[in-house]
């Protein structure tokens, strides 16, 4: 049973299309799975969103079966959507395996979505099957929960239910097992919504759009006029963007697709196929075998978000002044410089003090420029410099000892050792008396999936989201502004 103490339901994007759903949405039925074996229950988050106290079997009837949470949305939405796919305008996608299932707000007031991914075809299906390998879904779990333990702003993996068919894929052995996952996100509002309304000329439509996104994520803005409150919003959905690029760089990740349709206002990381974390610092470094000229990699991932901005400030243009809208593009590369200093010291440990964001900006340049150089492992080099002068017994033990003595370190210390650590007391963790820290390459994905494919095997899965929720515990990160509820 739902505790209806803490689980508030909403119906806000249904009524925003009610009652036909067009333009922003379609009424969709859930597959019918032959089984339903529950693999991954994000209780903390579940606690968190009213919903801690369901049963498994409620569980799965819900996330599994679809079968409508208490007062809820009626019917899964999919949700209308066109996009710039590596740069190319398709205008035949949306909502092809997954729909909005579920909205409803969190203790502070916040509008949550539960959205699929793996639920069963629907108009944007086109020739797929709407269905999700398990393997796909152990990959995002993995993904959501390291991103979250390295303090990006992500998506939540909120349950993953094994399904029982048997899929055929061209890039992972087949036949391979299938799974429906929900995902529990801030906004299912990606900027190919707009992209749509606008390709469709339906102005009407992109300012209820608006309208509805600053009613739920800047209510501050709703009493100015359209022209005045689009560009504001736009100015807000460039900031959180650059702090998410930002957030990405610092935690080395990869996200392998950036397309339009897998960006949303809110500043969300969401949706991953071929992510990566980098093994050693390398700005083309690409998550993608499909991305050839590495338009996505991890050094170009600023620029992808920019030029997906400005093809969301290109639609806004139908409400809102142009020169407003190029003032808010144009913040975006001071914007992205003070998210760099602030996702940087944020991982490293360090306060920022008022009035350092250009030195500060400088000391990573110059740590992103000596990785470089040394070929150094990002992650240990992250979890060494912890804390930065308070935590010299740690580097002083790490297996890069002997790189941290070398003269081409040394400004780099220098520049450390006058900047107070941050919550010092997160330096006694135990988390931070070891060597290594808890990585996340490739190889280490594809050790965990093997035993389940080959035995049914989760317990090393498990053990390392426990590690990495223990990471993530050290690490202490504040919550993202977004998460605070804050503008």
């Amino acid at each position: 049973m739902v505790n209806s103490a803490d689980y508030a339901p909403s119906k806000a994007f249904e009524t925003l299309g009610a009652p036909s759903g067009a333009p922003f949405w379609d009424a969709v039925a859930a597959a019918e799975f032959p089984k339903s074996i529950l693999r991954f229950r994000n209780d903390r988050w579940a606690t968190r969103v009213g919903l801690g106290d369901l049963d498994d079997a409620a569980w799965l009837a819900h996330f599994a079966r679809f079968e409508p949470l208490p007062d809820n949305i009626e019917r899964p939405l999919a949700v209308r959507y066109h996009g710039h796919q590596f740069r190319s305008y398709n205008p035949e996608i949306g909502d092809g395996r997954g729909f909005l299932f579920a909205q409803l707000f969190d203790g502070e007031g916040r509008l949550l979505d539960l959205a699929t991914k793996g639920s069963g075809q629907t108009p944007y299906s086109r020739f797929g099957d709407g269905r999700l390998t398990l393997k796909g879904g152990v990959r995002e779990l993995l993904a959501t929960e390291m991103l979250e333990a390295l303090g990006v702003y992500t998506s939540k993996t909120f349950s993953l239910i094994e399904t029982g068919e048997a899929l055929h894929r061209g890039d992972e052995p087949s036949p391979t097992r299938s799974a429906v996952m929900v995902r529990l996100g801030h906004s299912h509002v990606r900027f190919g919504a707009f992209q749509r309304l606008a390709s469709e000329g339906d102005t009407a439509a992109i300012g209820a759009l608006i309208d509805y996104c600053i009613r739920h994520f800047d209510p501050d803005l709703a009493a100015s006029p359209m022209e005045k409150k689009t560009a504001a919003f736009f100015h807000r959905v460039v900031a959180r963007s650059a702090r998410l690029a930002a957030q990405w760089m610092a935690a080395g990740f990869v996200h392998g697709v950036l397309n339009t349709d897998n960006m949303n206002v809110t500043g969300e990381s969401f949706d991953y196929g071929p992510w990566r974390f980098l093994p050693t610092m390398d700005p083309s470094f690409t998550a993608a075998y499909f991305d050839q000229i590495g338009l996505y990699a991890y050094g170009r991932q600023p620029d992808a978000v920019m030029w997906n901005l400005s093809r969301l400030g290109g639609v806004l243009l139908a409400l809102s002044n142009e020169d407003a809208l190029n003032t808010a593009l144009q913040d975006f590369g001071a914007q992205f410089e003070r998210a760099m200093a602030d996702a940087f010291f944020a991982r490293l440990g360090l306060a920022r003090a008022e009035g350092r964001n250009d030195a500060d900006y400088a000391l990573v340049s110059d740590l992103m420029q000596w990785l470089h150089k040394t070929d150094a492992p990002f992650e240990q080099v992250m979890f060494d410099l912890f804390g930065g002068a308070a935590g010299e017994a740690r580097r002083a033990r790490s297996p890069l000892a002997a790189l941290y003595g070398d003269s081409g370190f040394e400004p780099i210390s220098g520049k450390m050792k006058d900047i107070e650590p941050d919550r010092p007391a997160r330096l006694d963790h135990a988390y931070f008396q070891g060597e290594r820290p808890c990585g996340m390459l490739i190889d280490e994905m594809e050790a965990l999936w093997a035993p389940i494919a080959d035995a049914d095997d989760w317990a090393p899965l498990e053990a390392k989201i426990d590690a990495i929720r223990a990471m993530g515990a050290a690490y202490d990160f504040a919550p993202s502004v977004y998460e605070q509820g804050k503008s």
